[in-house]
């Protein structure tokens, strides 16, 4: 039997999370070789401009997509916050696992660890890194005393800028720690009424050639209801607002009790102004929830932030 091939990005993230499936691959079928193809994204090679000035979302995803569009792979896993919310013509999101946890990650160097409970712990004026025009307007929202600073490379080139002294803090996806198995270095857990997470935090997205009815089969065994049902919320407010990675913005579902609930928000870069809304509805209509969501923050004065940005 041909091997399966899993395209992924070479990030120890990244193919600690192609591995994980990989893994359910073959719990589910005894004896199915996976193969990763491993590659390097745009996002990858150029690591000296933020990634709003390289062009938005799709520069984590753009060369692997082509793999599975060329037939190099048949699968391919990616952060599903990496993903635009329009795909290309002919893929398709063949399964989305269960979702890690989408919260951000306090992360404090070690003289600041005793300072108080969560971003009370910085003092006036501290250091925080992040790459993420989300996290640094509502960071900036909420405490302006902060002194944002880019923060590029993988986690583990991040954690060493942190232990180094050059930053008193950073802060980073609760899942991609956890993941890597750095759970004991988190400091502090944000919570989502304070940083609303990026569309699609936590979860991975396991993507396929839209017309592969058997890797689509195959795949199906992977998906978890609960955890689509959320994405597929998220990512219509994403597609509704048409964000971008020039776009300050975010959105977390959550499925419970029946019931869908979805908060979003959409801000100016520098924290000036944040709006945020939720709604709740049934499950089957996930992704009407998601645009109405978007709708109401555009005629709550969202158009007008958006238009003053230029976007």
């Amino acid at each position: 039997m041909s091997p399966l091939w899993v395209a992924t990005r070479g990030s120890p993230l990244a193919l600690r999370q192609a591995e994980h499936v990989r893994a359910l691959l073959q719990a589910q079928e005894p004896g199915l070789q996976v193969e990763l193809l491993v590659l390097r994204t745009t996002g990858d090679r150029v690591q000296d401009r933020p990634l709003q000035d390289l062009g938005g979302k799709g520069l984590f995803t753009k060369e692997i997509e082509e793999a599975l569009l060329d037939g190099r792979a048949a699968i391919a896993v990616h952060s599903m916050k990496d993903l635009p919310a329009a795909g290309p013509a002919g893929l398709c999101i063949g399964a989305v696992p269960p979702r890690q946890d989408p919260r951000d990650a306090l992360l404090l160097r070690p003289g600041l660890r005793d300072g108080g409970p969560g971003l009370a712990a910085l003092p006036p004026g501290a250091r925080v890194g992040t790459t993420s025009l989300r996290r640094a307007c509502l960071l900036r929202h909420l405490r302006p005393d902060l002194h944002i600073e880019p923060l590029r490379g993988n986690v583990d080139t991040r954690l060493r800028r942190l232990e180094a002294g050059e930053l008193d803090a950073v802060v980073l996806a609760a899942a991609g720690l956890i993941r890597l198995g750095h759970s004991a270095r988190i400091d502090a857990i944000l919570p989502v009424d304070e940083l609303i997470p990026a569309v699609g935090q936590g979860a991975l997205a396991v993507q396929c050639r839209s017309e592969d009815a058997a890797t689509r089969a195959r795949l199906s065994a992977l998906d978890h209801p609960p955890s689509r049902v959320a994405i597929a919320a998220e990512r219509a407010f994403l597609a509704q607002l048409e964000g971008s990675c020039r776009t300050p913005l975010g959105a977390h579902a959550v499925l419970a009790d029946g019931e869908l609930s979805i908060q979003g928000f959409v801000g100016r870069p520098d924290g000036s102004q944040i709006l945020r809304a939720r709604l709740c509805g049934p499950p089957s209509r996930a992704e009407e929830l998601g645009q109405a969501l978007a709708r109401q923050l555009l005629a709550e004065g969202g158009e007008a932030l958006l238009r003053d940005l230029g976007l």
